[in-house]
């Protein structure tokens, strides 16, 4: 995980225009490189470094001897680099798995390098000899990329947008900052001048479709087109595990987030059993947040004693919560209310791992609830075909909020993140399934995925068919949810004659309550005038809903109400 940044075509001094790389500074606290280009003198990369591999010679943007005219900003880890190397024959300068793009792209173009990378990736290359520069994310944007591109040619680019949003522009006061979309790469021809012209934007990857490198992955290829049940299952334990296995590749400690509901269970006793595979020398330390006797804490403690992990219980209070609002606000770029929400508790656990351990490297069960129909309200789909198609369009939208959440939440403490869950393959294997194999049963969801570790061992009976909390209530003690101190909290800090005049104030997107107003008010203080960033607000279908808590569904019943 690293904070990346570039310029092209800038008017105004590099050296001022350069303080805006700082605002990402907290994405890579081991080092900081700012570096101009050859014969371009308005052109520019900065870069902060995470160092989780190669120690020594991983600094950006990356170059080697062998291609001096290509340079490579780039921020995620491609899993399957030496795979590749050993499939091309390619010669390494250093131990950087990014390096295999610069190797890909001279054997066969942007295309394919960006189809062959299984990992997650946002990056900029630059190839003086040709004159393009090239942009490209990963298949659910899992590493953010941010960019600016004004009229004239002068392109911004960064790995979060309050990198962007302070830059200087002659013809430009304000310009339009944009998500780079995920599953994308862009080609841009470099003028002379050093300013740029976009070419062309090409989706290269779609979620359902197996991946262009599962044909140099190191699982077997599985039996096609059989539905049985058992297969299914196997199948489905069998790309789990490796999506797991494949993202150890760490030269820094590992350690995972464990909130003691499924997604995070899982992916904690999978990753205890393949690091002792390993034979890695250090005990996995787990992490836990939430209020005291909250029932995430205990949760997580019954599957830390059962796995046999270093377990971290990370207890706050109301005030602490409500305190961190607004830096989590200014971290995530967002208003979303229930992205800003749930980040409370991962910032703070975030904050706790970075001050008090030497976990670097942070597992997470993350796009889960997504692609195995997790939400709550998936019990009132209408048909297991709407089920399916609404599970594809969350996922299409993951970039906006849970991996948002999940990228700022840890990057603001200069964590780096992995997720399992959304790797390619197993995300696709999941997705060609028929759709009445993937929808809730018996009341329960992501049905599927618990029955598929039932006879594993690997947690506890209880654990493995604990329904889904609204996160709100997970973290929080018994005697009052999170959603509950939140409302209780906000509604003093807004008046009714403000929500009132809420749409007058703020056209686009609204608020609807008192805790919408107040996240937005905070947003409109960092970043004035970009609401656009959120299309839309994060809310369940098929129910009347004017609340994204799942508390609010009538399917839902909390510990408290039974």
């Amino acid at each position: 995980m690293c904070g990346i940044w570039a310029l092209f075509g800038s008017d105004e001094c590099l050296s001022v225009q350069c303080l805006s790389a700082m605002k990402i500074a907290h994405r890579g606290p081991d080092a900081f490189r700012f570096e101009n280009v050859n014969g371009f003198t308005n052109c520019c990369f900065g870069f902060h470094r995470l160092a989780v591999v190669d120690q020594l010679y991983g600094m950006q943007p990356i170059r080697v001897k062998k291609f001096p005219y290509l340079w490579l900003c780039y921020n995620g880890e491609i899993y399957n680099f030496k795979q590749l190397q050993k499939q091309f024959g390619f010669e390494y300068q250093t131990l950087v798995d990014g390096e295999v793009i610069l190797h890909l792209y001279n054997r066969g173009g942007i295309e394919q390098t960006a189809s062959m990378l299984d990992g997650v990736f946002a990056f900029i290359l630059l190839d003086t000899a040709n004159r393009k520069v090239f942009l490209a994310r990963d298949t659910y944007g899992v590493r953010p990329l941010f960019k600016v591109l004004t009229d004239d040619g002068f392109l911004g680019v960064c790995s979060e947008a309050k990198g962007l949003i302070n830059l200087k522009h002659s013809t430009s006061l304000c310009f339009k900052v944009e998500p780079f979309l995920p599953g994308h790469y862009e080609v841009l021809d470099l003028k002379p001048s050093g300013k740029v012209a976009s070419v062309e934007l090409v989706k290269f990857h779609s979620y359902k479709d197996e991946p262009l490198h599962a044909a140099c992955d190191t699982v077997e290829t599985l039996p096609s087109g059989s539905f049985d049940l058992e297969t299914v299952k196997s199948n489905i334990r069998i790309l789990f595990e490796n999506a797991v296995r494949k993202r150890l590749m760490a030269h820094r400690r590992i350690g995972c987030l464990l909130s003691g509901g499924l997604d995070s269970s899982l992916v904690a006793a999978v990753l205890l059993k393949l690091m002792k595979e390993a034979n890695v020398n250090y005990p996995l330390q787990t992490f836990a947040i939430g209020m005291e006797n909250s029932p995430d804490l205990l949760a997580a403690r019954k599957v830390a004693a059962h796995i046999g992990s270093e377990h971290h219980e990370v207890v706050f209070n109301s005030e602490e919560g409500i305190q961190a609002i607004e830096e989590v606000i200014f971290s995530l770029e967002t208003y979303d209310i229930t992205t800003v929400r749930a980040s409370i508790g991962m910032y703070l656990v975030s904050k706790y791992i970075r001050k008090k351990t030497d976990s670097v490297v942070i597992f997470s069960g993350e796009g889960s609830d997504e692609l195995t129909q997790g939400y709550i309200y998936f019990h009132k789909a209408p048909s297991a075909e709407e089920a399916a198609e609404e599970s594809e369009r969350l996922l299409k939208e993951l970039y906006l909020f849970d991996v948002l959440r999940a990228d700022r939440t840890t990057a603001a403490h200069g964590l780096e993140l992995r997720v399992p869950f959304l790797d390619h393959r197993f995300t696709s294997y999941y997705l060609s399934l028929p759709a009445e194999l993937r929808i809730p049963k018996n009341g329960i969801e992501k049905y599927l995925l618990r029955q598929s570790f039932e006879d594993s061992n690997l947690l506890p009976k209880e654990i493995l068919w604990r329904p889904k909390e609204a996160f709100s209530d997970g973290i929080a003690s018994v005697k009052k949810s999170w959603f509950s101190i939140l409302q209780d909290y906000i509604d003093q800090q807004v008046d009714d004659l403000l929500l009132e005049k809420a749409a007058e104030k703020y056209p686009f997107n609204p608020p609807k309550t008192k805790e919408s107003y107040y996240y937005r008010q905070i947003f409109e203080k960092h970043y004035p005038g970009r609401s656009n960033w959120l299309p839309h607000y994060w809310m369940p279908r098929w129910v009347k809903a004017t609340d994204p808590s799942a508390r609010t569904l009538k399917h839902y019943k909390s510990a408290t109400q039974e």
